[in-house]
């Protein structure tokens, strides 16, 4: 799916930015060129980047009585 229309950016080109090292939507906008021009595709390539960083999160094992 097309998240910047302006520069043609797809959903895919923000998780390869994100997979590269870009962890903000400025660094996502400066690695793929989206948000530059009418900015109507921040909240989108928000949520797409959030989408995909909770993604990649790897949950701590739970040990057993850790907590008493």
């Amino acid at each position: 799916m097309i998240v910047c229309h302006c520069a043609v950016v797809r959903c895919g080109d923000v998780r390869e930015a994100a997979d590269r090292g870009a962890s903000t939507v400025a660094q996502v906008c400066g690695a793929t060129g989206a948000g530059r021009d009418c900015g109507a595709c921040v909240f989108a390539l928000k949520r797409v980047l959030c989408e995909h960083q909770d993604s990649m999160s790897v949950p701590l094992p739970e040990v057993e009585g850790a907590a008493s």
